[in-house]
């Protein structure tokens, strides 16, 4: 018989978690912190996400502080779904039971102390910059009573810059682990203890400088992932069991509702259009060059642009579900996947620098024996050693540009599932591309005007076609004005001009009632034919967006302009 387990789930922000190094300091920080279920990292956006049995949430979180990682504050409660406890999967068949998120999120107490230990924004970076190098002219232009001075600024500037990572490194130490801030701290307190402040102040300064070049990159690659999100507003006009229109949270939209968009603004639910017609631009979500015409019954997207007319939607997913909302997942889920390179660093580093620790040791150990230098001298250079062989810029470089590069690929329409996925396009030979028989840049061009009844006299069907493609904005009808302006036709005056938005535009020419619509419009308006319907077939085969002018009682000309 199963059991229903409930774990407490909290997601806390963590200011200075920006690799994949300081991920496996936290991992070990709570390897032996009992209770832990379930460790999520997202390190673009410097989040956590914790599910844990009950009761111990503030033990996590003590843990967390201990390692030099504060949590800043809460994201968000967690939805409650269901979560397999680690080495599970979820699919192991056993009776792990359901887990639900039953607790409500424990919010990380800002104070003093955490601002203080938190990674050095840019302001604290440039103090400490300014100090070190007071103290570096101090130890160089002043006279020996005066030194003092010297090293209460370098004191000053360690503490601004380096407080974090002092805290980190010790911990680090305390656990026999040796990475990148521990490194740091045995070579600045090592340069404190032989005299060396001025050194140690402005190692210490220029670190925490690297550090927050390195947070500035994962923020830039962080925003891409928020310019996505800010493609689908936050409300929606619902509509109300009694008919009447107000406004709402996308969020908390059922399913089924109906939403009401407006000219110029975007889609906040997918859904499917109850009344009205429009053209929509699905550029983001569907990679389509050309605005769609949409009416009732098509599909649309949240995060699309409504261009010409209002619509009445009917919503199908609520506002996680979206396809907009799955784009971002999956290239958030993509940012976690460790690209070959990044595994191959990490591994790296984790050899490299118990090595040099190594070699540094043997340089002070050694170097007098072997070179004939002094103790001091000797240790200076394993902390000389210590800092210039730190593998810190190659362990940070690698993680902030796959995220950097899969965040705006995404921003500009390409989804990469992945680093790994990433590093393979290098191996490309050749790139086969499969989109409606064409690859565009979404600029349509007239290539083709063609007569479809021969009594009509060409002259005045080209004057109506570019009269009344010239009063619309639509880009088909914009590139057939432009195309027949080109050919020399001059357009005549158009009276009574109409837009039907998602259906065409009409207006009178020269006395005659005439319309510039699509295949589909035509059909709906009793004008298309099994003839009509063959002939065009050829034209869209290849590509081309038709276009058709037709009067009351027929269609009378096409024009073909396949997208550039």
């Amino acid at each position: 018989m199963s059991t229903t387990r409930t774990f407490d789930s909290v997601t806390w922000r963590i200011p200075n978690m920006d690799c994949a190094a300081e991920e496996s300091e936290i991992r070990h920080a709570l390897r032996d912190v009992a209770g832990v279920q379930r460790l999520a990292f997202r390190l673009g956006a410097r989040e956590l996400a914790v599910d844990a049995l009950p009761g111990t949430l503030p033990a996590i979180e003590a843990a967390l502080k201990t390692a030099g990682f504060a949590p800043a504050g809460t994201v968000g409660s967690p939805a409650a779904e269901a979560v397999a406890p680690t080495g599970c999967g979820g699919g192991c068949g056993a009776s792990c039971g359901s887990v639900t998120n039953a607790a409500p999120p424990v919010e990380a107490k800002s104070s003093a102390w955490q601002a203080l230990t938190l990674a050095p924004g840019l302001g604290r970076t440039v103090l400490a910059l300014v100090l070190a190098l007071g103290a570096e002219l101090f130890n160089a232009f002043a006279p020996e009573s005066m030194q003092w001075l010297g090293m209460a600024l370098a004191v000053a500037a360690v503490a601004l810059a380096g407080l974090s990572t002092y805290i980190k490194g010790f911990n680090a130490l305390r656990r026999g682990r040796l990475n990148i801030s521990a490194l740091m701290t045995v070579a600045v307190t090592g340069a404190f203890l032989i005299g060396e402040w001025p050194e140690a102040a402005m190692v210490m300064a220029l670190y925490a400088l690297a550090e927050w070049l390195e947070a500035r990159a994962v923020d830039r690659a962080r925003g891409a992932i928020g310019g996505l999100l800010e493609m689908a507003p936050d409300t929606v006009e619902q509509r109300d069991a009694h008919g009447h229109w107000h406004a709402a949270k996308a969020a908390e939209v059922p399913l089924g509702a109906v939403i009401r968009v407006k000219p110029g603004t975007r889609l906040a639910l997918d859904g499917v259009v109850t009344a009205g017609r429009s053209a929509i631009d699905q550029a983001p979500v569907t990679g389509e060059s050309l605005p769609v015409d949409k009416a009732e019954g098509d599909t649309v997207y949240a995060g699309t642009l409504n261009q010409t007319g209002v619509l009445e939607v009917r919503v199908t997913a609520g506002a996680r579900d979206t396809q907009l909302a799955r784009i971002i997942h999956a290239v958030e889920q993509a940012q976690s996947e460790r690209a070959p390179t990044q595994a191959f660093i990490d591994r790296f580093a984790s050899v490299y620098t118990p090595a040099v620790f190594v070699l540094a040791l043997a340089v002070a150990l050694l170097g007098p024996w072997l070179a004939g230098w002094n103790w001091l001298t000797a240790i200076y250079k394993a902390l000389v050693l210590l800092v210039i062989a730190c593998p810190c810029a190659l362990v940070i470089a690698t993680p902030v540009t796959i995220v950097s590069a899969l965040a705006n690929a995404a921003r500009r329409g390409v989804l990469v599932k992945g680093g790994v996925y990433l590093e393979e396009a290098r191996r490309l030979k050749a790139v086969a591309l499969d989109k409606t028989g064409t690859l565009t840049l979404g600029k349509p061009v007239l290539v083709a005007h063609e007569l479809l009844l021969n009594e009509e006299l060409p002259a005045l069907v080209l004057s109506a076609t570019a009269a009344l493609s010239s009063h619309s904005a639509h880009p088909v009808s914009q590139a057939i004005a432009q195309g027949l302006a080109g050919q020399g036709v001059a357009a005549g005056s158009v009276e009574h001009f109409v837009d039907q938005p998602g259906h065409g535009v009409e207006g009178v020419v020269d006395g005659q009632r005439l319309r510039l619509i699509s295949q589909r419009a035509a059909e709906a308006l009793g004008l298309g034919s099994a003839a009509l319907t063959e002939r065009l077939a050829a034209h869209q085969a290849q590509g081309r967006s038709v276009s058709l002018l037709a009067s009351d009682t027929a269609v009378l000309a096409c024009s073909l302009s396949p997208t550039r």
